[in-house]
């Protein structure tokens, strides 16, 4: 039977209470997590004065395996342990050749490998080591479904709230990439360090991250939901003068999301706000507003017939159809246009 893989929560609460693991291979796709156990890792392993000579760090680019090895397999001077990272450890051939330490690690080293947007193969017997006698992780990027709620515990973290609609605006605008929103949340961290309700508004997030409260995805969904063709229109003759912060590439996705949760809603025989955010795995009322709306003003069969035209919009703003010498700002208004009519 597998070894069930420990979550990154249970991973920091361990380091955090001083249980460590000789051996961390942290792989995959997602860097922000990576880098966060490893930060942490450094933070608590050692005390100020054993660092000197009891870390190390490598990379992979520079380092052969049995630099690794030999490393590892070091005593600590005067210390109860040593430390020793090496990062971008996808570049190193033969990684494979660890394994042996791996069956048999030191217990006075901490090892840590970052093996970034790559992962090990777990048929292998490096992987199937390190389950068993250390902490094999596989760093996974946050689905876009999953980013609110992700958004709100980042913020909770850091003693915050959210009003309005803050936390659909920055997910709109970063998306999932964790280490800008980390940035971007420690900026707002600072400008409400002062204040004694730290409540992140949608007017803070307009003003220092850039993005409007008016013109922007989320808004023109609901634009859209509610059939309100004049600030629909408005956002995207606001998007196509700014292509390069706004690009249909982030826009498409958002609309297909949209309309393929609005055909489950009409599918759903109890279509009370509880029992629909439950469906869809929503967690705030917020989020649920636009298809309450949507479930009145646009059919299910309309629905369906939208997902197609949204696929076929996606086509051609990737250059499928070769015919099409419309630009992208076309393409949105002539879907636009297929939703609100």
């Amino acid at each position: 039977m597998a070894k069930q893989e420990l979550s990154y929560d249970s991973i920091c609460r361990d380091i955090k209470a001083g249980q460590f693991r000789p051996l961390y291979v942290l792989m995959g796709e997602e860097p922000y997590f990576i880098d966060r156990i490893t930060d942490l890792i450094i933070e608590r392993a050692l005390g100020e004065s054993e660092r000197d000579f009891n870390q190390l760090i490598l990379y992979g680019a520079d380092t052969k395996v049995t630099d690794v090895i030999n490393a590892a397999r070091r005593f600590p001077m005067m210390a109860e342990r040593q430390l020793v990272v090496v990062r971008e450890a996808q570049l190193i051939a033969n990684i494979d050749l660890l394994t042996n330490y791996a069956r048999k690690p030191l217990a006075s080293t901490i090892l840590v490998i970052n093996y970034k947007y790559k992962t090990l193969d777990r048929r292998k017997t490096l992987a199937a080591a390190v389950e068993k006698n250390g902490i094999l992780f596989d760093s996974k990027k946050i689905k876009d479904y999953k980013m609110p709620d992700f958004v709100a515990a980042m913020l909770r973290q850091r003693a915050m709230t959210a009003q309005g609609n803050a936390v659909l605006m920055l997910v709109d605008h970063i998306g999932n990439d964790l280490e800008l929103l980390n940035r971007e949340l420690d900026k707002l961290q600072i400008l409400l360090d002062r204040q004694p309700v730290k409540a992140v508004t949608p007017a803070l997030v307009e003003k220092n991250i850039g993005i409007s409260k008016d013109f922007n995805n989320f808004e023109l969904q609901s634009a859209l939901a509610r059939k309100d063709v004049l600030k629909a229109n408005r956002i995207i003759r606001y998007f196509e003068k700014d292509p390069v912060n706004h690009p249909i590439q982030n826009t498409l996705p958002l609309l297909f999301n949209y309309y393929a949760n609005l055909l489950i809603c009409h599918y759903t025989p109890d279509r009370s706000e509880q029992n629909l955010m439950s469906v869809l795995g929503f967690r705030y009322p917020v989020q649920i507003h636009d298809y309450i709306i949507g479930l009145k003003n646009c059919p299910a069969m309309k629905t369906f017939r939208l997902i197609h035209e949204i696929r076929l919009a996606d086509a051609r703003s990737k250059g499928i159809d070769a015919t099409s010498t419309h630009t992208d700002g076309d393409i949105l208004k002539e879907l636009v246009y297929k939703i609100l009519h």
